[in-house]
């Protein structure tokens, strides 16, 4: 009787597989590519705050408070969101997200002023609220927990792709200043709004809410994997992690993985939406397609970094001390970019190290409080560490702008690098939760084998 339960798990296992093998063909890359335009159509406005400011008075103040108030509306609206997509199914909410950020990514080109852009930015935090839980959340719907690491590091190489493709692409759509009468900030918002709707309506066709809809895959693999995962919730739910809503929103764990969420958030935007001037302002380029070029060098590391960190941590079961690291390497690049912004290629270095510490930490992070909930605990926990966590993406421009009008030198970057060190401390002391311990024992693998 043993030998054929023994036999029957093993079959199980093996067809489990072969459907997680079919998710990462089809739906894994799907799900990368939506991040990728998430990310552009968040960030590019990078591009466009020379011309905000010589085109509509968006002075340097006004330009990091509306880069941050994109965070307003999108903490505000996070956990509602998450919540209705574990509800209704990822596959309509998804794209109706993604069609709304479009819609509201490409009405940037008809930014006049201070009150047309601060509008607009919460605008656009409203409309994608629940897009990056939302994808979290539906990955652990569809793959099982020993992969799902390397799956989040799959998804996550969409920051880096943003910056590798979106970088150039915001970069020559600039160039085309003049043609047809509009100019080329306004080319680049309308072209990048409207590949999000593009994307989204394909993401509604495309898309399936869970592996028991899948027509897409043999039936035996599509029971074997269903379950799989159906037996990881259970476990998740037999352990100490909050099953409810509220026993989520009020759990002193969440709310500390969206302090150390809040400091990785600060070096990511700080970064992220001063990386071009940041670049022009190194090598003396005029910003442009020539110019966007030089600012894909830092994502071609980050994007090697995501490719290889998540899984070490995954094979080590390290994720602390790994992830602890990298943002100590994050905060390290940011100083240097800094100190030696004389001297282009060591700056340039700088800023690389800290996209390779900052990209491949935050799918090592995400490996811990995705583990620790399940159901709508998950959704509105996941919600909330994003939400809270990405004010760290509001704080980022504004403490940076503020220490370089105030303090001068490089006391905004130095801002980020400090914010990046308390992040690795406190993601380090997240050894002693005991549930973190069990997950770096390989717990959750025993449940998966058996």
């Amino acid at each position: 009787m043993s030998t054929s339960v023994s036999r029957e798990a093993a079959n199980r296992f093996e067809l489990s597989e072969l459907a997680t093998k079919h998710v990462f063909r089809r739906l894994i890359p799907f799900l990368l590519l939506m991040y990728v335009i998430a990310f552009l159509d968040r960030s590019n406005l990078a591009f466009a705050q020379d011309e905000f400011k010589i085109n509509n008075g968006i002075s340097a103040s006004a330009y990091a408070l509306g880069a941050g108030l994109f965070f307003a509306g999108y903490a505000i609206f996070e956990i509602p969101s998450n919540i209705m997509l574990h509800k209704v199914g990822a596959r309509w909410w998804l794209a109706r997200i993604m069609v709304s950020w479009g819609i509201v990514s490409a009405c940037f080109m008809f930014v006049n002023g201070t009150t047309s852009f601060y509008v607009l930015r919460v605008l656009l935090g409203i409309a994608e609220a629940g897009f990056f839980p939302g994808v979290i959340l539906f990955l652990t719907y569809w793959v099982p927990a020993r992969h799902l690491n390397r799956a989040r590091g799959i998804f996550y190489m969409g920051i880096a792709l943003a910056g590798i493709i979106g970088n150039p692409l915001s970069g020559g759509l600039l160039d085309l200043d003049g043609f047809a009468g509009l100019r080329g900030t306004q080319w680049m918002f309308l072209v990048e709004g409207v590949l999000a709707i593009v994307v989204g309506v394909w993401a509604y066709f495309f898309l399936t809410d869970h592996p028991k809809d899948a027509d897409w895959m043999d039936p035996a693999q599509r029971q074997a994997l269903s379950e799989t995962i159906a037996a990881e919730d259970t476990a998740r739910n037999a352990g100490r992690g909050p099953r409810s809503v509220w026993t989520s929103l009020a759990n002193f764990r969440v709310w500390y993985f969206a302090l150390i969420y809040f400091c990785i958030q600060i070096a990511v935007y700080g970064v992220t939406f001063f990386l071009p001037t940041q670049v022009v302002a190194i090598t003396g380029q005029k910003l442009g397609f020539q110019a966007s070029l030089v600012t894909a060098i830092p994502w071609i590391f980050g994007l090697a970094s995501v490719a290889f960190f998540p899984g070490l941590a995954d094979r080590t079961h390290r994720y602390h001390w790994i992830g602890s690291g990298l943002l100590l390497v994050t905060a390290f690049g940011i100083w240097l970019s800094g100190a030696m912004s004389g001297t282009p290629v060591v700056a340039i270095a700088g800023l690389s190290l800290a996209a390779i510490g900052f990209v491949a930490m935050q799918p090592i992070f995400w490996a811990l409080p995705t583990e620790y909930m399940t159901g709508y605990a998950a959704a509105a926990g996941i919600g909330l560490i994003n939400s809270l966590g990405n004010l760290g993406g509001f704080l980022a421009p504004n403490m940076r702008t503020f220490f370089d009008e105030h303090v001068h030198g490089n006391a905004g970057l130095n801002s980020l690098a400090v914010g990046a060190v308390l992040g690795a401390v406190l993601f380090a002391l997240t050894a002693l939760f005991k549930k973190a311990n069990e997950i770096e024992e390989g717990r959750l693998d025993e449940v998966d084998a058996r």
